[in-house]
């Protein structure tokens, strides 16, 4: 991961990055741009230039404009204009994406923060810089980014040690989860992704683990995990997190789905939307990933995390459309379709919440449905939830966060769509819109903490088709950003 240092004066200026606004409140366009006076002294005549350079390349400031100057012979030898917008944290997070893309082919950076940057300016930056710089690929190609360091020029660096911190935690939590989502499922099953798990919580003060092996499942009463894991070699697990701080005065559940592959199983996928079903267990890695990063910044609220794992192949043992599923506490299933699995092993993890952990709120992150993209496309997460509060806070989170949600409705009338004539519920209706009536399957397991539960079905801003500010092609690791902002205001 990319080095960031906070420095008073720079040890070295092979590359200086220079940040500039637009003048006024303009921004885009045609409005010109102008540099923003940096905390310490440039080198003679660099600042003169800059703001000759401004116009002449016709910036206009907007965030995550880049031009890009040549300076042969002379220090710095390379001189980068950002346009960092109106400076709030959103448009920082962009520039420094934007950076790490211009900048990848150098090996340091400079670049010389103004006297009054904000805390959350430095934050944005660092996070915009370590996510955009992530690259994932299985090849002895040596094609990584030569961009191996960033120093940020500050006229006091203690005063912004917590935000670089706080920025390098989630970046490195959301890599993780990155990693684990973009593994190719010939390397990932359930066992592989509860040893990762294992290895990442070995040694962390306060934070706790339990996995459970399909014996324990059985003998427990986990039918849904059980029935979706049966067509496997591979069998499911159910991984169990507690980071437990002493004097934390909230619990908090964090459920995520975790499906290692899904062919479909008897309902079985065509080829197109086949293979990419390694991200099915993006919500697994989130709230995993975020779990790591509550502990690892100590925040002062206890956080137990349920992954429910997976294999959803096609065999002789694979459960069928039609078959009946008993979840733990009971409640029983009509698997309409085995290709709506994910729901079933969440509704497992969600009544062992409620019935044994009783916390204070319940959150469950899925890629649960594919009618998510066709409502909100390819960056939006459906949000749900009968607590306005709870919805609202975890809405500003994940805008804080630079991430993105819009929160839907749950019918009462729709639920009618829910109810088999064999079983408690039907798994998956036909009628109704796909996502509502999922979310509507998963509230009936929440019981007592039915108004103190959220589920983001966040299936298409799990995956990028290709760069897009700090998103990288593939795993985006959605919502380990959003879960601790979310979090930190717990304490």
């Amino acid at each position: 991961m990319l080095a960031i240092r906070l420095v008073a004066e720079p040890d070295r200026l092979d590359t200086l990055v220079l940040p500039v606004r637009p003048a006024g409140t303009a921004v885009g366009g045609d409005a010109p741009a102008v540099p923003i006076a940096p905390a310490t002294v440039l080198p003679d005549g660099v600042a003169d230039e800059a703001a000759t350079l401004v116009p002449a390349a016709r910036s206009t400031g907007r965030a995550g404009e880049v031009r890009t100057h040549l300076r042969p012979g002379r220090t710095p030898g390379v001189l980068v204009l950002i346009g960092v917008g109106q400076g709030g944290e959103s448009d920082w997070r962009r520039a420094g994406a934007a950076l790490a893309r211009a900048t990848a082919d150098e090996t340091h950076i400079t670049i010389a923060l103004p006297a009054d940057v904000a805390p959350a300016a430095v934050r944005g930056l660092c996070e915009g810089l370590l996510l955009a710089s992530y690259r994932f690929r299985l090849t002895d190609a040596d094609d990584a980014p030569a961009l191996a360091g960033a120093d940020l020029l500050v006229a006091d660096p203690e005063s912004h040690l917590a935000a670089v911190e706080t920025a390098r935690t989630t970046a490195r939590m959301t890599r993780l989860a990155r990693d684990l989502t973009n593994t190719p499922s010939s390397m990932k099953n359930p066992e592989w992704f509860a040893a990762q798990v294992a290895a990442a919580t070995a040694g962390v003060p306060d934070l706790h683990l339990r996995v459970r092996e399909p014996a324990e499942l059985a003998a427990e009463g986990f039918g849904g995990i059980l029935a979706v894991g049966g067509g496997s070699a591979s069998g499911p697990r159910l991984v169990e997190m507690d980071w437990h701080p002493a004097g934390a005065r909230t619990h908090v559940v964090l459920v995520g789905k975790g499906i290692t592959f899904d062919t479909g199983g008897i309902s079985i996928k065509p080829v197109s939307a086949m293979k990419l079903m390694r991200k099915d267990m993006g919500g697994a890695a989130a709230v995993v990933a975020a779990t790591l990063g509550a502990a690892a910044l100590r925040l002062p609220v206890r956080v137990t995390t349920l992954a429910p794992l997976a294999e959803n192949m096609v065999s002789g043992s694979a459960f069928r459309p039609g078959d009946i599923v008993r979840h733990y506490g009971g409640t029983t299933s009509e698997t309409t379709n085995s290709d709506a699995e994910g729901r079933l092993v969440l509704a497992d993890a969600i009544a062992y919440a409620v019935r044994e952990l009783k916390p204070d709120l319940l959150l469950d992150l899925a890629t649960l449905t594919g009618a998510n993209a066709v409502a909100l496309g390819k960056r939006t997460a459906a949000l749900y939830s009968e607590n306005d509060q709870l919805a609202a806070d975890v809405l500003a989170a994940v805008e804080a966060a630079g991430e993105r949600a819009w929160r839907l409705p749950l019918p009462a009338d729709y639920v009618d769509y829910l109810g088999s004539e064999l079983a408690d519920l039907y798994s998956a209706p036909t009628q109704g819109a796909g996502s509502v009536v999922a979310a509507l399957y998963l509230r009936e397991f929440t019981g007592e903490l039915r108004d103190r539960w959220l589920h983001l079905d966040m299936s298409a801003p799990s995956w990028a088709d290709g760069d897009d500010a700090e998103l990288t092609r593939g795993a985006t690791g959605w919502g380990v950003r959003s879960l601790l902002r979310w979090l930190a205001t717990l304490g």
